[in-house]
């Protein structure tokens, strides 16, 4: 039977500077996570199995690191983290997978349906692929050669979730150790016992053609080889975070990290292979400039917003066909000011100082910095939007009069790319990330990418 590695999301100790995560209601999800694993591995330990605690001191690579380097066969590794949201209504714990894996979904289905079962009263809102988090991937899940998964146990910052979390902590405990137990008896009673690991092979579909030669199976992972990635275009010899492994005299890498560089990965289960798609409609210079037009129509922009929340549309129906509108009349490409409206509003569903009322979809701060903006018509908050991006990224004067409040004090044309919005938008240094992730979804969604 394979062992247990578990990760307290954030841990560490908040005096020695390190991130403590969510805080909410007058404690951290380090604090919270450290107490859960607490009691997770002792139980897990009554039961049999071996179980591996990451040291709190560690920072998310070293924590890869640490399991990497004690990893073996059979081995399963989960982090549980709780979440934090500005709009304090939402809750429910949520499993994360790597996409594009339908072993790790079950795996994560089974965890998820565990905790419920002993929490009952802790809405379940799913097991997720990683890229449907805001910068599109999760490095846990990805970066750790044995089957991983990342728990978000609820949000601190919901109180009904928070009491759960610090009241109910046995059963939360009891809950997930009953999903690990059957997670690592799952993977343990699939693996190969053989003393020379094989892996099966799969079939590779690149742009539509069959590939000469074949990937490999790891862990329920797509591998494919290093030389295809060469072929697409693709340096992966800049990117230290790729998963690599040498078997039998070829170099293969994880398929789904080469959708960072803009290739489209799918898998079709039935012939065991994985789809591979290099032909963009889109110039992959061109996918994160925001000046320039854009790509979508507005049926697909609707479409979209309502797959990521069936409300969206019922109280702005026209924002996608006033995106496109606003975006061309000051050459803004509108795809990236709706995706970034997407990840400002949640997709519409707002919360914290962000209300509908507002019609401020990006954003923006009033001149006093103390409030958001509020705009009298939803057209004239998009146009608001729209002139503050052309602020960041262009030199060029306005089509239309100024109604971005803050239009005037940004150092014209310093950010023409999305990603260096992230810092000035934005604190979040990852801001950039998150809405080009948005992006790439909007892309595939449409079958542009």
């Amino acid at each position: 039977m394979g062992r247990i590695f578990i990760s307290a999301g954030h841990g560490g100790i908040e005096e020695e500077g390190r991130d403590p995560g969510t805080i909410a209601g007058g404690t951290t999800e380090a604090q919270e996570m450290i107490l859960l694993r607490d009691q997770i591995m002792p139980e897990l330990r009554s039961r049999g199995f071996e179980v591996l605690s990451v040291p709190d001191d560690l920072s998310m690579r070293q924590t890869h690191q640490w399991i990497n380097d004690r990893a073996l066969t059979d081995d399963v590794a989960l982090e549980i983290h709780s979440s934090g949201f500005f709009n304090p209504d939402i809750r429910g714990a949520i499993t994360f997978y790597i996409a594009n894996n339908t072993d790790r979904q079950n795996q994560a289905e089974l965890m998820l349906l565990a905790l419920v079962r002993r929490l009952p009263s802790l809405p379940s809102r799913g097991a997720k692929p990683d890229t449907e988090t805001g910068t599109g991937r999760i490095s846990f899940c990805r970066n750790i050669i044995i089957p991983s998964l990342l728990l978000e146990v609820g949000f601190l910052t919901n109180p009904d979730d928070r009491f759960l979390i610090q009241n109910r902590r046995r059963e939360m405990a009891l809950g997930i150790a009953d999903g690990l137990a059957s997670w690592s008896r799952t993977v343990s009673g699939t693996e190969s016992n053989d003393s020379e690991v094989t892996y099966d092979t799969i079939n590779i579909s690149v742009n539509g053609q069959i590939y000469e030669e074949e990937g490999i199976l790891v862990n329920s992972n797509a591998y494919i080889p290093n030389d295809l990635a060469d072929r697409l275009g693709v340096d992966l010899t800049v990117a230290p975070d790729i998963r690599r492994i040498q078997y039998r005299g070829v170099v293969y890498v994880k398929a789904i990290e080469l959708r960072d560089y803009n290739i489209s990965v799918g898998w079709d289960n039935p012939s065991r292979t994985v789809i591979v798609r290099s032909i963009l409609q889109i110039c992959p210079g061109l996918i994160d400039r925001i000046m320039g037009h854009g790509n979508t129509s507005e049926v697909q922009l609707m479409m979209f917003l309502k797959n990521n929340n069936d409300n969206a549309l019922s109280e702005f129906p026209q924002l996608p066909r006033l995106y496109r509108e606003e975006g061309q009349i000051e050459g803004v490409n509108y795809d990236i000011a709706f995706c970034q409206a997407c990840v400002e509003t949640s997709f519409l569903r707002f919360g914290g100082e962000l209300t509908p009322s507002l019609n401020n979809f990006g954003g923006l701060g009033a001149v006093s910095g103390t409030e958001p903006a509020s705009f009298p018509s939803a057209r004239i908050g998009v146009r608001a939007h729209i002139q503050q991006l052309k602020a960041y990224a262009s030199l060029e004067p306005l089509v239309q009069e100024v109604v971005s409040p803050r239009f005037r004090f940004v150092t014209r044309g310093v950010a023409p790319l999305v990603g260096q919005l992230s810092g000035r938008w934005s604190t979040d240094l990852q801001y950039g990330d998150r809405i080009k992730a948005v992006i790439r979804s909007l892309y595939e969604s449409a079958n542009l990418l």
